[in-house]
């Protein structure tokens, strides 16, 4: 926010959950007040019920960036997904789309059978994917036997990690803090997320559970919860833990890029 005042400038979300406009405390999206104050992109631009993806993101935004630099000389991207961060920057590879049927029939085994069952399905079908998948992510399970079944072939055939030239320059800033004012600072914000009404919040998306929208920390615990499996400070105590796993796989992520510069958020940063 400040950065983008200081260049007079506008926010790209890089969050693929801040994109929704039905999910808001559990995805600490900003603030109506932060909102009207510089104004951002892909932040309320999709539905639980849209098919969001790193290509969908890299469209959008490709086309917000040339839209504020048709006002300004920068725009400012912000967020933790690195995936998108990527599709932005380098491009994505094409990865062919499973047929509707096909979705359908690994979503409902998925739902029928559960999360150990989908590992099993990858580990014994996809070895070459399994190494270096994001093991308890279903979302991404459930691609990549789509395409191994659509395409008759990995899905990791299909990273060719070939960089795209962008018609602008890059600048990348990468906020680190020390492990444990990282820890107090991800426990008070999960308490003032539950102060705040996060517990309600989930309740009202509970018909929606199965969406990969919601395929995300702060939900899936408090679903657990709802559902009566566990205690709401057992659910708590998860949510944090799983939230400092998530920002340990983030770090791993964003430290093998070698253009970033790392600050800690109290530095003063120049453009």
């Amino acid at each position: 926010m400040k950065l983008a005042q200081q260049l007079n400038t506008e926010i790209i979300s890089a969050d693929s959950r801040q994109c929704y406009k039905e999910l808001n405390i559990g995805v600490a999206k900003p603030s109506d007040e932060e909102l009207k104050s510089v104004h951002h992109y892909f932040i309320n631009s999709h539905s639980i019920f849209d098919d969001v993806n790193a290509g969908t993101f890299e469209q959008y935004t490709l086309q917000s960036a040339e839209t504020i630099f048709q006002k300004n000389k920068t725009a400012v991207m912000v967020g933790g997904t690195g995936l998108y961060v990527r599709a932005f920057c380098e491009g994505i590879d094409e990865i062919p789309k499973a047929d509707e049927a096909i979705r359908k029939n690994i979503q409902q085994q998925f739902d029928a059978n559960g999360l150990q069952w989908l590992q099993e399905e990858v580990q014994k079908k996809d070895a070459a994917f399994w190494q270096i998948a994001e093991q308890q992510n279903p979302h991404r399970l459930m691609r990549a036997l789509e395409v191994l079944e659509a395409a008759g072939r990995s899905i990791t055939s299909f990273h060719q990690h070939k960089k795209t030239e962008r018609p602008f320059n890059i600048i990348k800033i990468g906020l680190v803090l020390p492990r444990e004012e990282l820890k107090y600072h991800i426990n008070t914000r999960v308490d003032a997320m539950i102060r705040q009404g996060l517990v309600e919040e989930v309740r009202s998306l509970l018909p929606n559970r199965s969406l990969n929208a919601l395929q995300t920390v702060g939900y899936k615990e408090l679903f657990h919860h709802l559902d009566g499996k566990i205690s709401i400070s057992k659910a708590v105590e998860e949510i944090k833990m799983n939230t400092r796993h998530y920002a340990k796989r983030q770090m791993t992520w964003f430290k093998k890029d070698e253009e970033i510069k790392w600050h800690h958020p109290s530095d003063s940063i120049k453009i």
